[in-house]
């Protein structure tokens, strides 16, 4: 059975227009109902079987899922909601997001899933770096992997302008490099959201991830 009917992406179509909190508090049943506990039922089942590739992914769809509410501080776009719902499915869950696992975004504009590492700290970074440099032939044969490439195309992030002297002179070889960040994505048909294939296609993305996932995620490992 699918955990989703069009009332989820209607909630959000409606949010869109009225993203404010009066009307947030007005319709807050409806996005309990339409919204939330879905999700949270989808990602109750995300975990379990994720936890079929990875024993160690204990976490509970809370320490997964990220709030609906927006942080304004910095942003120029002062709407106080999200118009979407996002999830790390990991065994860091939300609160480490350079470990293996999927990010996934589900709204009515597109639905997402996201790997690779994406905050990376210094020392983690450096490592990353460090692999490629060793690796690089390997490196670059998976990213030319044609599975990979027909479902995530490539490798994204912003990059540093300043690089170590033993990183950059592959830089014109290999600007990946330079990155400060490592991930992809890929997108899903909307349709698919009303439907109880929804785990499937996301873990069959997943799947195709595994090779590129695993060469970035390596030197991470302790």
């Amino acid at each position: 059975m699918a955990w989703f009917t069009s009332a989820y992406n209607d909630f959000f179509k409606d949010l869109a227009k009225h993203n404010d909190r009066e009307w947030f508090a007005a319709n807050k049943k409806r996005y309990e109902r339409d919204v939330k506990k879905p999700f949270e039922s989808f990602i109750t089942d995300m975990i379990l079987r994720m936890q079929a590739v990875d024993p160690n992914c204990k976490i509970e769809a809370k320490d997964a899922i990220f709030r609906i509410y927006r942080d304004t501080r910095f942003s120029k776009d002062k709407t106080p909601y999200k118009t979407q719902m996002s999830a790390v499915v990991s065994r860091g869950g939300r609160k480490d997001i350079t470990l293996e696992g999927i990010y996934l975004e589900l709204g009515f504009k597109h639905i997402r899933m996201y790997g690779g590492v994406y905050q990376p700290d210094k020392d983690q970074l450096y490592r990353i770096r460090q692999e490629i440099l060793y690796n690089l032939s390997d490196f670059e044969k998976l990213l030319n992997e044609k599975k990979f490439k027909a479902r995530f195309g490539e490798i994204r992030g912003e990059k540093n302008k300043r690089l170590p002297p033993e990183f950059a002179e592959i830089q014109d070889k290999q600007p990946l490099i330079a990155n400060k960040q490592f991930y992809y994505f890929t997108e899903f048909d909307p349709k698919l959201l009303t439907t109880d294939g929804l785990i499937d296609a996301f873990f069959e993305a997943y799947g195709e991830s595994k090779e590129v996932r695993n060469f970035l995620h390596a030197p991470l490992s302790d």
